[in-house]
């Protein structure tokens, strides 16, 4: 069990740094090193601390045992004007999804609309990257993938869809951090539930259930029992499914339990993603197009009547506000992911 008052805190910098240096030392190309450390220490950075650092000693793992090659050959299969497939070759997941999100930006910028298709890809870490990515070079951005089965659907009493995550994220303008939405399919992703293993907290009972099919508040059962809900039950489900007809199915790839069989590991070394960018003045004037942005926004905060304290927060923000203050007072890091970490070679000093 861990508390706010038992974790460490790392600067941004050292963090990443550490993890670079972890990936170099493992025979992943600098290129490359410096693309995964830096999508893993953002994540930590932005609050979602089940998708930073603590995924590398499995990337490591994953790359010593051959299940993701430490330096790929990536290629495009297909090139159709606006459109492309990037054949991920089973590198490093974070960097293969940075390469295919440019490419869709830069078809976007051409085009007004771009799209790669990456094949054969490893776990990319958290879909809100690539997103905020797209809308950082001024685009719409959306990605998804297919994953390893985990929530139950249609009444079925086993995974039998991936949470397939999906984000979106969108520009607002010089100097303002952009709108970004990242959400999985099921009630709340993996590694959050993990999360809350090792932070000792209990779990809304809606996240999943025990080994004997009954909701249960207890993180370490549902990790146990692998019976992940679907968020909003059959809409969840039906968007799982969707996805991976999009990713997958598009690909020609290997569907979500094809996978599975394969390899169980969670490195989805195998996995398919599609990344879109939509280009804001193939469609209107970029100005007024962020004028409305912010008009939606301000209705938000301005329609707050249920007294103080209350504030709406728009997808992404609360990420923004936990960036700037861990940039001031350090990442925290729980003692479980630290001994992980150290059991790498990876070695990282407190911040004071």
């Amino acid at each position: 069990m861990s508390n706010p008052s038992t974790q460490a805190r790392f600067s941004h910098d050292a963090l990443r740094a550490a993890a670079e240096g972890a990936l170099t030392s493992a025979g992943v190309p600098a290129a490359i090193a410096q693309v995964e450390s830096e999508l893993m220490a953002e994540a930590d950075l932005m609050g979602t601390p089940s998708h930073g650092v603590r995924m590398l000693p499995r990337l490591i793992q994953a790359i010593r045992n051959g299940g993701v090659r430490r330096a790929p050959d990536l290629r495009l299969s297909h090139d159709f004007a606006a459109t492309c497939v990037l054949e991920g070759d089973r590198g490093p997941g974070r960097y293969v999804s940075v390469q295919a999100m440019n490419h869709a930006v830069d078809r976007g910028k051409r085009f007004g609309i771009g799209a790669c298709l990456a094949r054969e890809t490893s776990h990319w870490g958290r879909a809100h990257a690539y997103a905020y990515r797209a809308a950082q070079a001024g685009l719409i951005g959306i990605c998804t993938t297919n994953a390893l089965p985990s929530i139950l659907a249609y009444g079925s009493n086993k995974p039998l869809l991936g949470n397939n995550p999906l984000a979106i994220g969108v520009p607002r303008g010089q100097g303002r951090d952009p709108v970004v939405l990242d959400i999985a399919m099921s009630q709340a992703a993996v590694g959050k539930i993990e999360t809350y293993r090792r932070l000792g907290k209990r779990t809304p009972l809606d996240w999943g259930l025990d080994s004997a099919g009954q909701p249960t508040d207890d993180p370490a059962a549902i990790l146990a029992s692998r019976k992940f809900l679907p968020m909003g039950g059959h809409k969840g489900a039906g968007l799982a499914l969707m996805l991976e007809m999009l990713t997958s199915v598009l690909a020609g790839g290997a569907l979500c339990h094809e996978m599975a069989r394969t390899d169980a590991s969670g490195a989805d070394a195998l996995g398919s993603k599609l990344f879109m960018a939509i280009h804001p003045e193939a469609f209107g004037d970029r100005a007024r197009f962020e004028q409305r942005a912010d008009d939606l926004l301000d209705h938000l905060r301005n329609s707050v009547t249920d007294g103080p304290g209350e504030a709406i927060h728009y997808p992404g923000q609360h990420g923004w506000q936990t960036r700037d203050r861990c940039l001031a007072e350090g990442i925290p890091l729980d003692p479980q992911t630290i001994a992980d970490l150290q059991g790498i070679g990876v070695k990282l000093e407190a911040k004071a």
